[in-house]
């Protein structure tokens, strides 16, 4: 077992040994790595904890190095919620300091049955980290996050219904997307989920992790997918960089076909903080309503909600 595999293992398999801390009493000071993370915290601890995350809009957590000050807020947490499966990729020594000091932390993904994960081709010892994507498996995650917070954390019931109506709202406009259409083509390989979940077809420029770099053959491959398929539209992502994308559609349009820019959606980060976007239900909702509509579906420009601009 490497470094990574051992940190990972004791992060996962130590808190639900732990009886309900003398904090609980209190409100826990909870930090995630993750904004999507503390969107489930916060949902479901209430007022019963302080929730803060430390990646905000647009941060990739692939490629995320916490600095001293981050180091620090870690480690002086009650709580420290991380995903897991190699998505905080380079927060290892911050994982060592952590299990050195004896801290709570709880790795999300890590607490889903292997068999529910999609396998990680970079990584054996790890699955794709991707679980936001499908409401649902999410939903599922969260059922551990009451037990860590402690007393007052009731909020889960209601967090998961939400989950529930916006899957229910992803089959309807997603299944009304014409069959011949339903490719959904992204940046990089976080849609894993999303695809298996609601009957898309998906292909990216980079791997699961955005350390990984496509090569000209990759981009070649995907046009003449692009154009033999006649997909309509393509997708660039919030916390990554268009340039890939923007050589599909120009490759594309070399070979006689146009292919629109379906949108940018996303991934791997949350909208602004303070807006509808910037939690998880409005951030699906927009990939949910951009992608059905880009695609040929049938869906209302403003979202399951009404609050999409």
């Amino acid at each position: 077992m490497n470094s990574y595999s051992a940190i990972r293992r004791r992060a996962v398999l130590a808190l639900p040994a732990l009886a309900v801390p003398a904090y609980a009493q209190a409100r826990p000071n909870i930090v995630t790595t993750t904004a999507m993370l503390a969107d489930a915290a916060r949902a479901i601890a209430g007022q019963a904890a302080q929730v803060s995350a430390l990646m905000g809009e647009g941060v990739d957590p692939h490629l995320y190095r916490p600095t001293r000050a981050d180091t620090q807020r870690l480690l002086a947490a009650d709580l420290v919620v991380l995903n897991g499966h190699r998505l905080e990729g380079r927060m290892e020594e911050v994982l060592a300091r952590l299990s050195r000091a004896g801290r709570r932390v709880l790795a999300l993904a890590e607490t889903l049955p292997r068999g529910r994960l999609r396998t990680h081709p970079e990584y054996p010892d790890a699955a794709d980290p991707h679980i936001w994507m499908d409401p649902l498996l999410w939903a599922d995650a969260a059922a551990a996050l009451p037990g860590a917070i402690g007393p007052g954390a009731t909020g889960l019931a209601a967090y998961q219904a939400r989950m529930a109506r916006l899957h229910e709202y992803a089959a309807r406009v997603l299944g009304s997307v014409p069959a011949s259409q339903r490719v959904l083509v992204t940046a990089h390989d976080a849609f894993g989920y999303f695809g298996a979940r609601y009957g898309l077809a998906l292909d990216s420029i980079q791997g699961i992790s955005t350390e990984s770099e496509a090569s000209l053959a990759r981009i070649e491959a995907l046009v003449a997918m692009l154009v033999a398929r006649r997909v309509p539209a393509i997708f660039a992502e919030a916390s990554v960089p268009d340039r890939a994308v923007r050589a599909l559609i120009e490759g594309a349009a070399a070979r006689g076909h146009v292919v629109q820019l379906g949108g940018v959606l996303f991934s791997d980060s949350l909208g602004r903080a303070g807006t509808y976007t910037g939690t998880l239900e409005g951030m699906l909702d927009h990939n949910i309503t951009t992608i059905a509509r880009a695609l040929g579906g049938a869906a209302p420009s403003a979202g399951l909600n009404g609050r999409l601009a």
